[in-house]
């Protein structure tokens, strides 16, 4: 009989599979596109379409569901608000998984799994943001050095 064969194991615990595809669902919401191995994102697809129903209906249940699963709520934010909306025409399949070859190390077959109708710019926008402020913050401490040089040679 084939009872609790719903998910593969790779050969880790229930609670580390479970954190595992909590991370990975938060970086395929934050990032709107990841690249993983083909077994993982195939799995990671039941994941992130089961968090995408539930910001689709949008109650108190749902938001504590996934509020519960991801644990970060700027990924639950940004999920009820912006891809609910993006979504709700839909009626499922909110991923996409696409093959991406095969990894250098270990010949592990690769993918890249996205969501359908994705933003582009959504890939990395944090990070630009994060480099951009701590650039802009150097330029001003550079320049209020400067101006500390200025007035102590005069």
């Amino acid at each position: 009989m084939r009872h609790g064969d719903a998910h593969k194991k790779f050969s880790m615990p229930k609670s580390q599979r479970r954190a595992l595809f909590s991370n990975l669902t938060n970086a395929l919401l934050t990032h709107e596109q990841i690249t993983i191995t083909l077994t993982r994102a195939k799995e990671l697809r039941t994941f992130a379409d089961n968090m995408i129903s539930y910001a689709k209906k949008g109650d108190l249940n749902s938001r504590r569901l996934a509020l519960a699963f991801l644990r970060d709520k700027e990924v639950v934010s940004k999920l009820f608000s912006t891809l609910a909306e993006r979504y709700k025409e839909r009626q499922g399949g909110y991923t996409r998984v696409l093959k991406a070859g095969f990894r250098y190390g270990d010949c592990a077959p690769m993918a890249v799994i996205e969501l359908v109708d994705r933003d582009v710019a959504a890939k990395g926008a944090k990070d630009l943001a994060r480099v951009a402020a701590e650039r802009a913050a150097a330029e001003a401490e550079n320049a209020a050095n400067a101006e500390n040089q200025e007035t102590a040679e005069k």
